[in-house]
């Protein structure tokens, strides 16, 4: 398995700080830096930055959202990335939320699955280096009824540029399976991935005549190793109250992915009863109603041993791309975290 990790420029104490996290992550010897943006800091700026900071590490949006730029952006801004990064650079898509893309940018967030689709033929056409013209349901290029002509990028991709998908629901899955070269995952439960996640996937890839290997298989967890029972204790109360807005405060009442995931793999009725205290304001309420089970089987938190077993788990389940979001309240013990559960990863790899 390859390793991973996401940040957000924004996310330390200081602007510097996950700058730092980027550098010594690829001393150690990180595989993939993924940058959200999330409602803070844009993932570009920071992914240009990072790429003069850096050698070897790879680097992915995760995510650039569907609706805060063209299509056509999206292909001009991954081309750039990837020509100044040498060919280090993923892009990775998301279609986000209604709370985000309507709440805060102001664009509809109705039909993301077309939507995305659409995105993904564009930025390909683009990539091809030829004309662009496109007629969808969604986007239409140049645009109907104007003075525009069908025109190129006046630059080209000097490198292959992966596209990676954030999906999260079976049709968006059956997306990725389809059309994406890689899968970023989360809420995820290997134990029940077969039917809440691959059976969909696998769906997709059967459409385009492809097989799991085509696909990049990127999952994601919080990392924390524990070195009693009450330290682990700790961790997991502290873990259930994010699990909590997750399931509850993202997205709407009506629309929240993380909800409808943990649904899909046996807690329906408990991700029920959280969403709707956390609507209600019951903010304790709803993180008392998150189990030990439901942290555990999410998460990459224990004790080492735990931790390894875990990493056994995901390799057998099909995970390529491993992405740890290390625990730590400084960038020392975030850095000493990441180091060995990349080292876990590499013994766990390389173990029958």
């Amino acid at each position: 398995m390859r390793t991973a990790t996401t940040i957000e420029a924004s996310g330390g104490a200081s602007w510097s700080e996950p700058a730092d996290f980027v550098v010594e992550a690829e001393k150690l010897g990180l595989d993939i830096c993924w940058v959200a943006e999330a409602w803070g800091s844009d993932a570009p700026s920071a992914l240009g930055y990072y790429a003069a900071l850096t050698d070897r590490v790879l680097l992915g949006s995760g995510v650039m959202q569907l609706g805060t730029r063209t299509p056509a952006a999206v292909a001009q801004t991954a081309i750039t990335l990837s020509n100044l990064s040498g060919g280090r650079f993923l892009l990775g898509l998301g279609a986000s939320g209604p709370q985000v893309i309507e709440g805060l940018h102001g664009v509809p967030f109705a039909r993301p699955l077309r939507r995305m689709r659409e995105t993904v033929e564009i930025v390909r056409q683009v990539l091809e280096g030829g004309k662009l013209s496109y007629g969808g349901s969604e986007f239409h290029i140049p645009l109907p009824g104007g003075d525009g002509i069908p025109m190129r990028l006046s630059t080209r991709a000097e490198h292959e540029i992966p596209i990676y998908l954030a999906a999260l629901s079976p049709a968006m899955l059956r997306l990725t399976g389809e059309v994406a070269d890689g899968w970023l995952g989360t809420s995820f439960v290997p134990e029940g991935a077969a039917d809440a996640y691959f059976a969909h996937l696998d769906e997709g890839l059967d459409r385009s005549g492809r097989t799991r290997a085509d696909l990049d298989i990127c999952q994601g967890a919080e990392v924390a190793f524990a070195p009693d029972e009450e330290a682990l204790r700790q961790m997991i109360a502290r873990r259930k109250k994010e699990l909590a807005f997750s399931l509850g405060g993202m997205g709407t009442a009506s629309t929240n992915f993380y909800n409808n995931a943990y649904s899909r793999q046996g807690w329906a009725e408990v991700a029920a009863e959280v969403r709707a205290r956390w609507q209600a304001g019951d903010r304790d309420g709803a993180t008392g109603l998150v189990t030990d089970e439901m942290v555990l089987g999410t998460t990459l938190i224990g004790t080492e041993s735990m931790v390894r077993r875990r990493l056994r788990t995901w390799r057998d389940a099909g995970v390529d791309t491993v992405r740890l979001y290390p625990a730590g309240e400084t960038l020392e013990a975030r850095l000493t975290t990441l180091a060995r559960a990349i080292e876990l990863v590499r013994e766990v790899d390389s173990a029958p």
